[in-house]
């Protein structure tokens, strides 16, 4: 399509109700790569009203793991707040929060959104766990520190540790002071570190029948992809099988779903196959932070059911994008590939 001014845009947009968008007002790719690049003085090319209807239109969110026992979230950009509102997700469920990296769009809605939580929280509220790499307690702590604000539950923060990995880098702004402020806040209560194993993965969690693993991603600081895992689930027990067999429902039912066989009174033996279902087979779902590399998350990603992964510009743009540490389509179907993803949940 041609170009449009910045004011043809703005006009077109609000006759048909909408806001511009800020690909279309900045017309070709190249235009937008220099008049709207926020790194390379954006601020001084944009006209003022595009630049704040493109400022409207952000909004970096989040992405929750809705489960019965409670909500995972993972990233909490500025904007987490707002789109859990639009959804079926109430900020009371999240019980662990997961954290890629330590830049601003990924994690500056978590001091807001920990404070939303406390404002109706019951009393009993069980402890919010986050997890993410080093430098975050302290974040947390100097935030709610200097806000003065106090929380109606109480928190822990872990702390993922990185002393092998090329990939874990301190930033393009030089060395930074990662140490945590003495000051531990009122509602918090003291984490642990999690360091990687040999095979340079991290095992971050695990509750009930998931565990969660990280990998290194190669991003301008230290960043991480999560993996969450999925045991394998036994199949449904078919009472009426048993039933027929002489057994009344009772303690033999619950050895028997445990994958213990039991015997009939009749002797023989009931084998779990023989009165189960089919297993359900594990699943697992990978969410990864900013990178231009994931190859390090390939092992322990290999034949994910979901994956979710960035694409931050078009494939034209890969080299400015890869030197931002950002993926486009390309690198994303590159990675899809080796990961041959062939599972689908029926």
């Amino acid at each position: 399509m041609g170009t449009l001014t910045d004011h043809e845009a703005v006009k077109t947009f609000k006759l048909h109700g909408k806001k511009p968008n800020p690909c279309i007002t900045a017309g070709t790719p190249t235009l937008m790569k220099t008049r709207y690049h926020w790194r390379n003085g954006a601020r001084k090319t944009c006209d003022p009203i595009v630049w704040r209807t493109y400022w409207d239109l952000r909004g970096a969110s989040c992405t929750v793991l809705k489960r019965e026992s409670g909500c995972w979230m993972f990233d909490c950009g500025e904007g987490s707040q707002i789109q859990l509102k639009k959804s079926c997700i109430k900020p009371g469920k999240l019980t662990k929060i997961f954290i890629t990296h330590l830049h601003g769009d990924h994690l500056f809605g978590l001091p807001g959104l920990s404070c939303t939580i406390g404002l109706n929280c019951a009393e009993n509220r069980p402890p919010i766990e986050i997890f993410g790499p080093v430098g975050l307690r302290k974040y947390l702590r100097v935030c709610l520190e200097l806000s003065q604000s106090l929380l109606g539950f109480s928190y822990s923060v872990h702390e993922l540790y990185c002393s092998h990995s090329d990939f874990c880098q301190s930033g393009n702004t030089g060395p930074l002071d990662l140490s945590t402020t003495d000051r531990q806040h009122p509602n918090e209560t003291l984490g642990r570190p999690i360091f990687e194993n040999k095979d340079c993965l991290w095992q971050v969690c695990q509750e009930s029948n998931l565990t969660v693993f990280a990998a290194p991603l190669k991003h301008r600081t230290m960043c991480f992809g999560y993996v969450v895992q999925e045991k394998q689930i036994p199949g449904k027990l078919d009472p009426s099988l048993l039933k027929q067999k002489g057994i009344p429902p009772g303690p033999l039912y619950s050895k028997i779903k445990d994958g213990e066989s039991i015997i009939a009174p009749d002797g023989s033996q009931i084998t779990p196959n023989e009165v189960m279902g089919l297993p359900r087979q594990e699943r697992k779902i990978v969410i990864l932070g900013d990178t231009c590399d994931s190859s390090k998350i390939k092992t322990i990603a290999a034949d994910a059911d979901v994956v979710v992964h960035e694409a931050t510009l078009a494939d034209e743009l890969k080299e400015a994008c890869i030197d931002y540490g950002h993926s486009t389509p390309g690198n994303l179907i590159e990675l899809l590939k080796s990961l041959i993803i062939h599972k689908f949940d029926s």
